[in-house]
């Protein structure tokens, strides 16, 4: 699968320059800041070339326990049609590239998910047919905000992990550039949200507001497993709350959400300080934090 990155110049002529200065949110100079932030940044890495290393008998069981593998590949299979349904709406060229690109790294996770499990022998079960019914904005959002939740957890998930040892480091090394990926996919669609909703006509905003609360009460019914049959072994959305008991031999979900926050601050700071940063989840755990006491320490 090739890259959509390395023909965008050759689409839209002569590259455009990065704005200087500050920027006004939804202007044409934010659009061109967070659609040249996604391009730029590109890993052109390819999963049919990663090593996977070699795992232990017990690092191997470790990964194969997880309750995530089924879940995870199939949601990036419906994050790829859900974003590439919606490029194919979008006139303005620099933005439809940006949004191809997103829909190619969603692909490219579910071929390093697919690749990973064939590689530590990883059993899934068969695999839905992935479409989009309905309107594509609506998935288009039903992706990114969801990506906006997880990828939150997932960043204080891989921390802790690390730090637990319960990843082997090559593993964790090998794994990266796909976590990293995740923080560029929502700064991106935090930008395009506001860019978006600042440039429609005023009467579609309470339109698109409604939508936009629509997704967030779907993403939490979703989540809190109303929706889903978890009593059947069904692996669900919740492993960004039970997680961290497997993945952390000593970690409650205070010190969790302490090690999220940090990690999402670490990771948006790689990017320009004028991009908007995803802002309600960070929110909701610093609210959430506050209503948790500090954990005893142990006597040494």
């Amino acid at each position: 699968m090739s890259s959509p990155v390395s023909t965008v110049a050759e689409e839209s002529g002569a590259r455009t320059a990065l704005p200087d200065g500050p920027i006004r949110f939804g202007s044409d100079a934010h659009k061109t800041l967070f659609c040249r932030t996604l391009l730029d940044t590109h890993n052109p890495y390819k999963p049919a070339v990663i090593d996977w290393p070699p795992l232990d008998s017990d690092a191997r069981n470790r990964l194969v326990s997880l309750p995530i593998w089924d879940i995870a590949v199939q949601t990036e299979g419906r994050a790829r049609i859900n974003v590439a349904s919606y490029a194919v709406r979008i006139a303005d060229a620099l933005l439809r590239k940006a949004v191809e690109l997103n829909a190619f790294e969603e692909g490219r996770h579910k071929h390093v998910l697919s690749n990973l499990v064939t590689a530590y022998g990883i059993t899934l079960a068969p695999e839905p047919q992935y479409e989009v019914k309905g309107d594509p904005e609506w998935a288009f959002m039903v992706t990114g905000y969801s990506e906006c939740i997880d990828s939150f957890f997932a960043f204080g998930l891989f921390e802790a992990a690390k730090r637990s040892g319960f990843f082997p480091e090559a593993l964790v090394d090998t794994f990266e550039p796909v976590i990293q990926e995740e923080a560029r996919h929502i700064l991106f669609f935090v930008n395009w949200a506001a860019w978006h909703r600042r440039t429609m006509p005023l009467w579609r905003r309470p339109w698109f507001e409604l939508k936009v609360l629509a997704v967030w009460i779907f993403l939490v019914w979703e989540r809190i497993g109303i929706a889903r049959d978890v009593g059947n072994g069904v692996q669900d959305n919740n492993f960004t709350v039970t997680g961290a008991k497997q993945v952390g031999a000593d970690i409650d979900v205070a010190e969790l959400i302490e090690i999220c926050l940090a990690e999402n601050d670490r990771r948006m700071s790689l990017y320009d300080r004028r991009l908007l940063r995803p802002f309600a989840v960070p929110f909701l755990a610093k609210l959430a934090r506050r209503f948790m006491g500090s954990r005893p320490k142990t006597p040494a």
